[in-house]
């Protein structure tokens, strides 16, 4: 069955899920889905168990929540969807990086998996979204770069941004105009005494940045 076929919650819902666990170890329970969502627990938790009757989900009374085989296929279906309409958007519609979230939110769920493919074909099969995020290939297969959290890079360290969370449109515009983008060279600074900030220096730009830490959490590195 494709994707398609499936309702635009249930949609939502896996996509969800498999967000949820691509960057994180942290166990995917109704709660959290919830806060990603912005959904009463009440609801969510009817949906889940839905979708584990369906064979979509797993979830163990009062445990997490997790894809099944059938369930990480449409997961990962829906995620190549939009990560190839935000690359379509980017490359080929002018729009900024900052622009293309919500109206991939949207746009996902009306395109046929053949006109899908054939933006993929037109954009030479990118491997990577404008934010960094690996776009799953046709068959499934998911390459995530090597990459840490930004506060997770040792001190002094040289890095490549291979990522930014684009959860936040305001936050993609500022570290846009501090030189925090895909491909660019960080190097991390002392912080200021006594604070918790992240600061790091644009090398191309000689922009220097201190970064709280949802800030710093939002940007995945690769060590020069």
């Amino acid at each position: 069955m494709s994707v398609a076929e499936l309702p635009e919650s249930a949609q939502n819902y896996l996509k969800v899920v498999w967000a949820l666990q691509e960057w994180s170890d942290a166990p995917v329970t109704t709660s959290v889905v919830a806060q990603r969502m912005g959904l009463k627990p009440s609801t969510v938790s009817d949906a889940v168990r839905r979708l584990t009757e369906q064979g979509l989900l797993r979830h163990a009374r009062y445990g997490s929540v997790n894809l099944t085989d059938s369930g990480r296929g449409h997961a990962v279906a829906m995620v190549r969807r939009h990560r190839l309409i935000e690359t379509f958007l980017v490359q080929t519609l002018g729009y900024g990086w900052d622009e293309v979230h919500d109206e991939a939110e949207v746009l996902e769920h009306a395109v046929s998996d053949r006109l899908v493919e054939r933006m993929a074909a037109f954009l030479g099969d990118p491997v990577r979204d404008p934010h960094g995020d690996p776009i799953p290939a046709a068959d499934g297969t998911v390459h995530r770069p090597d990459a840490v959290a930004l506060p997770d890079a040792p001190a002094g360290a040289l890095v490549r941004v291979a990522r930014i969370s684009d959860s936040d449109a305001g936050l993609l515009k500022y570290f846009a105009d501090h030189g925090i983008v895909l491909d660019a060279d960080l190097r991390l600074l002392e912080p200021a005494p006594y604070s918790e900030d992240v600061a790091v220096l644009a090398v191309e730009h000689g922009i220097r940045a201190e970064l709280g830490r949802t800030a710093a959490g939002a940007v995945w590195v690769s060590l020069r």
